[in-house]
């Protein structure tokens, strides 16, 4: 398969990208995923089924690419005041909309239609960004706080672990208990245990 063209910012290219990724949202809410096609999205979107398969290869890649898009954050972190409040409430919110059956959904579409990895990795920099905006916040405010990637290590991954392979309840109490685990290495000294 042919690696994917990168979409130029403005321009034709984004209203393309625009009204297919519209054109999904849209119809996955009427018709549901399953009964999802090519032919079907780009009647809607206005572009012919050529244009859709020559961009995205195929429905899988296409559902992926709109997943990666609907799993980008709207808002950066809430300002709480500290360190603990700030993990707190981003942990308790990103496992509550992964955890949520379209958050799940998302994911599943962003690894399914990922040959390459670049979906997963999008996703990881989204959470990543969150998290360094926390760290640089807390820094800022003379807080020690581990690193992003200890963060990441310790809150996303076991959430996202769970979420894919131990699917069950999941509630704000794991989120933090994640949270206390991951900040129980900081040194008052101004960094992290390694």
């Amino acid at each position: 398969m042919s690696p994917r063209p990168m979409a130029r910012p403005g321009g034709r290219s984004a209203r393309v990208q625009e009204s297919v990724h519209a054109a999904v949202r849209e119809l996955v809410g009427e018709v549901g995923r399953g009964a999802l096609t090519v032919p079907m999205v780009a009647t809607r979107a206005g572009v012919t089924p050529s244009t859709v398969y020559r961009r995205w290869g195929d429905l899988q890649e296409l559902l992926s690419d709109v997943a990666v898009e609907r799993l980008r954050p709207e808002t950066d972190p809430a300002d709480l005041g500290s360190l603990r409040a700030d993990l707190d409430a981003w942990a308790e919110q990103f496992l509550d909309e992964m955890a949520s059956p379209p958050g799940r959904a998302y994911i599943r579409d962003a690894l399914l239609g990922d040959p390459d990895g670049t979906h997963a990795g999008q996703c990881s920099a989204y959470a990543a960004e969150q998290i360094d905006a926390v760290v640089t916040r807390a820094a800022r405010r003379g807080e020690a706080a581990p690193g992003t990637e200890v963060l990441m290590d310790r809150v996303v991954a076991p959430i996202m672990y769970r979420i894919l392979f131990r699917p069950g309840p999941l509630d704000a109490a794991y989120a933090r208990d994640l949270v206390t685990n991951a900040l129980s290495g900081v040194r008052t000294g101004g960094g992290a245990e390694e």
